[in-house]
């Protein structure tokens, strides 16, 4: 019996199945109810975050190949996530209206605790995006801020310049 070594040294935690030397994820299918996600990238030290490890994961209906949008997870918490928040996500036009991202959020809400040991986690919304809002709530997030983006941020750089901020606690 032969043993991958590079299997088992990457063998992190038993939703990330294999990392190659890159930090790619094998494409593994995390299964969440009508939805499945499948890891894109990880970036080990995201430029634009601070250098927070963000994972990028694509999001299918379940168990097929129909892309319906993308989701990420940075982990750990400083200013820039302040605003930006710990996960982002989006939905493409044709599959909302569905709870997706509610789904894609609980996921990563259990990646976030059991993975990370993250007790708590920020997601954060433009007052104008009702549908995230309505997330946010369902999600049953605590709103403890109503905020201003500072203009160093990358996210008033590309026009979002007032954020609601929802915590979660995970514990």
């Amino acid at each position: 019996m032969s043993i991958n070594i590079k299997e088992t040294f990457y063998k992190k935690a038993k939703w990330y199945n294999k990392i190659d030397m890159f930090g790619i994820g094998i494409h593994k299918r995390i299964e969440c109810g009508e939805i499945d996600l499948v890891i894109a990238s990880i970036e080990r030290a995201a430029r634009y975050n601070d250098g927070v490890k963000t994972i990028f994961y694509d999001i299918y209906l379940h168990d097929t190949n129909q892309k319906i949008g993308r989701c990420d997870l940075r982990i750990g918490m400083n200013e820039e996530l302040y605003y930006a928040g710990n996960i982002g996500y989006r939905i493409f036009e044709d599959y909302r209206g569905h709870h997706y991202a509610y789904q894609a959020c609980l996921k990563l809400f259990e990646i976030a605790k059991d993975e990370y040991e993250m007790d708590r986690l920020l997601i954060t919304c433009s007052p104008g995006n009702i549908a995230s809002i309505k997330t946010c709530e369902r999600l049953n997030g605590k709103l403890i801020g109503d905020e201003d983006v500072p203009k160093y941020h990358w996210l008033y750089k590309r026009g979002e310049t007032h954020k609601l901020i929802y915590e979660y606690s995970l514990i």
